[in-house]
């Protein structure tokens, strides 16, 4: 898709309330022929950019719109996660949620005014796509444009990736996506490995009375299983308790899953219904009926798809021999919760492509790799 006229390409720097709604905006027209994109909740949208974002406390950021005389035929983030810069120090900084026309000048524009503000803050590096940060969207979307996206996991039209690679950037990073189905039958060597040490490891749901001391026991175990992983940056406990207390409002308890070793949290796993689902003829809309029929959807019909966005396992059991059976002891019992609930398609990610550890235990109980996100880098 491509704006008519040769007019040259002009950016705007997003403040005002009239640019935002063309931020907006702009995905549905460049995606409405695509059968396979599902708009987003347009109040979520709205709120990733409020001042409330728990996100902003740590960053700085600022966003573009690109246009061809009065037509917006782009748009793109630059942020800066000092979190980010206290883990890594490494000068890095991220672009995000870009869209555009299939138009080289356009993504040059935009990429090029990200690179310039991230330069200008003392940046030396961009990596990106990240919609916002290292915890939410990442990647961009290079093969698997068939099938619609799960809930929290990014779409993109096919000429992307040549488009950012024309700007100079290199892959540095792919992800992957796997789907199972969860009346996949357990592999017998994982279930007698489970059962010998039924006596010290117990799994448990979440404890809805007692969510913030779970959710504090998630954090914490999270921090520490993700903390060598690549490009790793902690959740902040602001940001991860609005978080489980949003999610608990749209999931069952036995969608999470915490396994304790000998009386201590050593592990846990969160499934969310697929929300993508839910919403995908609402066109990012829940006035005046779509709130109705998103709960509704959620709470009597419930998705037949879900995905597993969150994982993990303490460290100092990672590269031990009961490491992998507690990965498996928690994707067991959450995988028996969604398919008591009619789930039929699962959706395990993002998954480092090179997590061998992982993946293994992934294609051991059926899981295929469907779909590949790219992380990008550019030296500035």
């Amino acid at each position: 898709m491509v704006s008519s006229g040769d007019s040259p390409v002009s950016l705007e720097v997003v403040t005002e309330p009239a640019q935002w709604r063309h931020f907006r905006a702009l995905p549905h027209r460049l995606y409405a022929a695509d059968p396979a994109w599902v708009a987003p909740l347009d109040f979520e949208q709205r709120q990733r950019f409020s001042p409330a974002n728990h996100f902003f406390e740590h960053a700085r950021w600022r966003a573009w719109l690109a246009f061809r005389g009065s037509v917006v035929v782009g748009r793109v983030t630059a942020q800066i996660d000092e979190m980010h810069l206290r883990q890594h120090a490494d000068g890095v900084g991220y672009f995000g949620m870009l869209e555009c026309e299939d138009d080289p000048a356009v993504f040059a524009a935009l990429l090029e005014a990200a690179e310039a503000w991230l330069r200008s803050e003392g940046m030396q590096r961009v990596r990106g796509p990240l919609n916002l940060h290292i915890n939410e969207e990442v990647g961009l979307l290079v093969d698997g444009f068939s099938t619609p996206p799960f809930v929290l996991m990014g779409h993109a039209l096919p000429y992307y990736g040549a488009a950012i690679e024309g700007q100079g950037y290199h892959g540095v990073k792919d992800l992957l996506a796997y789907h199972i189905r969860p009346d996949f039958e357990p592999p017998r060597v994982m279930t007698k490995l489970a059962e010998r040490v039924s006596d010290r490891v117990k799994v448990r749901s979440v404890r809805r009375k007692q969510l913030g001391e779970d959710a504090g026991i998630m954090l914490d175990i999270f921090n520490d299983a993700w903390e060598k992983n690549w490009g790793f940056v902690p959740l902040a406990a602001a940001e991860w308790e609005e978080t489980v207390r949003t999610l608990a409002k749209l999931m069952p308890d036995d969608y999470i899953q915490i396994a304790e070793c000998d009386g201590e949290p050593v592990a846990f796993i969160v499934a969310l219904p697929n929300l993508n689902e839910a919403i995908r003829d609402l066109k990012g809309k829940l006035l005046p009926f779509g709130w109705a029929k998103l709960l509704w959807r959620l709470k009597v019909r419930h998705p037949q798809t879900a995905r597993i966005p969150l994982m993990g396992v303490r460290q100092s059991f990672q590269h031990s021999r009961l490491g992998p059976t507690l990965a498996f002891m928690v994707i067991d019992a959450v995988r028996k919760a969604m398919h008591a609930r009619g789930v039929k398609n699962v959706e395990m990610g993002w998954i480092l492509e090179d997590n061998d550890g992982m993946r293994n235990i992934i294609e051991t109980i059926g899981g295929q790799a469907y779909k590949r996100y790219r992380v990008y880098e550019k030296d500035l």
